[in-house]
């Protein structure tokens, strides 16, 4: 196993070549996962109705 403090150093050199997102970039990427929940919930939403439909029609005609 390596020196732990020679891990956190490598660590710490690490961070410093990570590529953080801009706030715009951020602020994009947070409206594009709200409008894509948006879109499917309202997907499932129209599904869930269109199932419903069809089991009351089935229910109805089965009794």
């Amino acid at each position: 196993m390596k020196n732990p403090i020679k891990f956190i150093q490598e660590v710490k050199q690490e961070a410093f070549k990570v590529s953080w997102p801009t706030s715009k970039e951020t602020m994009q990427g947070a409206l594009m996962v709200f409008a894509m929940a948006v879109v499917m919930s309202l997907f499932f939403l129209l599904l869930d109705q269109v199932l419903k439909f069809f089991l009351e029609i089935l229910l109805k005609v089965s009794i």
